[in-house]
């Protein structure tokens, strides 16, 4: 199967007009296989022996959940299930381009992530809490903290604010995106069987496939860190009591 960069399936929905279809059906399928994978861990605890599984929930869960709190302070203890939640999921969104469905003709797969119509939702829902989680905190003098160090920076400091889900969102997409489009490159010499000279380069990078995927396993785990690492300083921005 011949694979474009950048292709999608494409519906027409009221109201939102064109959407990615295969996008939305692999974010729902990650979804479903998150709830199943945590209801498999959750059947462990059933049991009196500690298994493996519930080992590294436990060890991701408490991570997320003392870098939160070190960062926010008791202040942000009701928001940890946010973060644990943002980062797993995205992870899983960012590992799910290893599976080749599309390559075997299904109507989804790849990463979610890839699509900046993922990532940029899930960075203004990042945004838009961070301001109404500080203006319930810190009232209408929120808005003041645009003003300073000196009102006369305060276009600059709006420039700044604004740009957070912009550069939150394109920072996810282009990691995961050139992941992919890499693994397609090498995909398409593959198949190509292209010969220079002796050397059969088609056959010579079979084992690069390999590579990538470990290369697009880290960047994805790293990538799922750094964002939930800034939505969670943004929001102890927000939050701080001087502003």
């Amino acid at each position: 199967m011949h694979e474009q960069i950048g292709e999608h399936i494409l519906w027409q929905w009221p109201v939102f007009g064109t959407v990615h279809a295969d996008t939305i059906m692999t974010t729902w399928l990650v979804m479903i296989i998150s709830l199943v994978f945590f209801a498999w861990v959750g059947a462990s605890y059933r049991s009196a022996y500690v298994s493996k599984r519930q080992t590294v929930a436990e060890g991701v869960i408490n991570y997320i959940a003392d870098l939160a709190m070190s960062t926010l302070g008791e202040r942000g203890e009701p928001y940890v299930p946010f973060f644990i939640s943002l980062f797993i999921f995205i992870f899983l969104m960012n590992q799910f381009g290893i599976f080749p469905f599309k390559v075997l003709g299904l109507p989804f797969g790849g990463s979610p992530t890839a699509d900046i119509n993922t990532t940029l939702p899930l960075a203004l829902i990042v945004f838009f809490l961070t301001w109404i989680v500080g203006v319930r905190m810190n009232g209408p003098k929120q808005f003041l903290h645009v003003t300073k160090p000196n009102v006369l920076l305060t276009p600059i400091n709006i420039i700044e604010e604004l740009a957070r889900p912009a550069t939150l969102a394109a920072r996810l997409f282009f990691n995961i995106f050139v992941g992919e489009l890499l693994f397609i490159i090498i995909a398409s010499i593959i198949t190509a069987k292209v010969q220079i000279g002796p050397l059969n380069l088609s056959l010579a990078v079979t084992v690069v496939p390999f590579l990538i995927q470990f290369f697009n396993f880290f960047v994805g785990t790293v990538q799922a860190f750094v964002f939930t690492l800034l939505a969670i300083v943004y929001l102890s921005l927000a939050t701080a009591e001087d502003h």
